[in-house]
């Protein structure tokens, strides 16, 4: 087991979202299923209790905790993206599988977890600072999926 973990409270779908993450982003697998030896609170013996995961790389433990605790926008994962065809691809994944669009590059899949698909060319125009990410931030904040070419045409002026 790696030094940190990102453990992720899920009611009772642990293993689908994980299975559903390693099927859509590289570097990502469902690496263990645990079922509880006991009862526990939301769930019974021998349902699956945690599945361990990664994503993009990042080590993970989906934990079937049952309803007492909900996801929030406090933590997301954000997913680096090279071109819009590979935002559109991880945009449409999420939203297209029951996931809900919100403001700036942010999405929610199915299961209330929080993901920003962010182009690289909208962190690298923030990255330069002054009148580029200004035009740029304003640009973003006027969208839901985040449009590559509007991007950088906003960052050229």
């Amino acid at each position: 087991m790696p030094k940190n973990t990102v453990c992720l409270w899920y009611a009772r779908e642990a293993e689908e979202a994980a299975r559903f993450y390693a099927s859509v982003f590289p570097d990502s697998a469902v690496t263990a299923v645990h079922k509880a030896p006991t009862d526990f609170p939301g769930g019974k013996a021998g349902q699956v209790l945690t599945v361990e995961f990664t994503v993009c790389g990042i080590p993970c433990l989906g934990l079937n905790g049952g309803d007492a605790f909900q996801q929030t926008e406090a933590f997301s994962f954000q997913i680096a993206t090279e071109d819009q065809a590979e935002t559109d691809r991880y945009w449409d994944a999420i939203v297209g599988n029951g996931g809900k669009e919100s403001a700036c590059g942010w999405c929610k899949d199915r299961w209330g977890l929080s993901w920003q698909i962010t182009p690289r060319v909208l962190s690298e125009a923030m990255k330069q600072g002054g009148a580029v990410a200004e035009r740029v931030f304003q640009a973003m904040m006027t969208m839901g999926k985040i449009d590559v070419a509007a991007i950088e045409a906003a960052a050229k002026g």
